[in-house]
């Protein structure tokens, strides 16, 4: 019969052995300074990213500000239901879906072709100056962008209207048209940000082995040959995997931009699921419609970024996980 003594050092788990342990105090102390640095990048994620997600049980509860969570009323799918019985959901699924799309289809390869473009500049100072000044406008506020948008289609004084003037035409408001919508959405976002996606493009392309440029310079290849045999697949990778994160926001499209430059004139175009979360959560005070509409807005967006880097697994076994 096995003894007692036996019987707890079995079911004990076994303590770190003594070295194993002073490898990792001894890594730990190495990266100290670098594990201070992330650290507030840790604590942002908790308490703004984390902890939050302790409120979306309220969207399976009636929930009412003076009762507080726990006591309000359960009321299970209730809001869901409500939500997808409503004529607003296909309407706020097609606009988010294809104002998404259309952000990914058209944004996604212009950061890519810009470092690409900078990286056949031999000027220097030019090569600089460019990226500069495409950097410049991810750093401006988006209130600030889509004031500069508003400006420049303005009928009257905007840039737009003068050169339409000049051809001889009469200027049209462009933001108040529910099919211009999109393309002015496209087109602000591509401006805004084309310039800073391309710095990871250009990263991936001073990794690439400049043999290999010269071996595919001996056997006769042009620089539009080496482009598409040895730049694209080097950058492939970052590509791949940049594309990934952009079919994730798909459907969880940022709401400043689409609020500010959103008016009643465009609703039927530019209405989403974040404009209506905060129309239905914070304007008329119905918490817990607006938190279920925000979490399958998540979980779709979920589904998506899933299914974008199952298919990047398994056609270039390149992936996030």
């Amino acid at each position: 019969m096995e003894s007692v003594e036996a019987s707890i050092e079995r079911d004990v788990p076994q303590r770190i052995p003594s070295h194993k342990r002073a490898v990792f105090l001894k890594r730990l102390n190495r990266s100290k300074y670098l594990l201070i640095l992330f650290l507030p990048c840790f604590i942002y994620y908790v308490l703004f990213k984390y902890l939050p997600m302790f409120g979306l049980v309220i969207s399976f509860k009636d929930y009412n500000l003076f009762k507080g969570v726990w006591a309000s009323d359960w009321v299970g799918l209730k809001y869901y239901k409500m939500f997808f019985e409503s004529p607003d959901f296909l309407k706020l699924f097609r606009n988010t879906f294809l104002l998404g799309v259309s952000t990914v289809l058209f944004g996604f390869p212009v950061p890519i072709i810009l470092a690409l473009c900078l990286n056949e500049v031999k000027n220097l100072f030019f090569k600089r100056f460019v990226q500069t000044v495409s950097y410049v406008p991810h750093f401006i506020s988006n209130v600030i962008v889509i004031g500069m948008v508003v400006m420049f289609l303005s009928p009257t004084t905007g840039i737009v209207a003068h050169f339409v003037k000049l051809l001889g035409l009469q200027p049209v408001n462009l933001l108040v048209q529910p099919g211009w919508f999109r393309p002015i959405y496209v087109l602000a976002d591509i401006w805004q940000h084309a310039g800073w996606g391309s710095i990871i493009y250009l990263a991936a392309l001073t990794a690439i082995d400049p043999q290999l440029y010269e071996a595919a310079a001996i056997d006769g290849a042009s620089r539009w040959k080496q482009l598409w045999n040895v730049t694209i697949p080097g950058i492939m990778p970052a590509m791949v995997i940049m594309l990934i994160l952009n079919i994730g926001h798909i459907i969880d499209i940022g709401f400043e931009k689409v609020f500010l430059l959103m008016n009643p004139a465009t609703y039927d175009t530019g209405d989403i699921f974040s404009t209506f979360v905060y129309r239905m959560g914070l304007t008329l005070g119905n918490y817990s419609y607006g938190t279920a509409v925000d979490l399958f807005t998540g979980i779709i967006s979920l589904i998506f970024i899933y299914t974008a880097n199952y298919i990047g697994r398994k056609v270039s076994e390149t992936s996030l996980w």
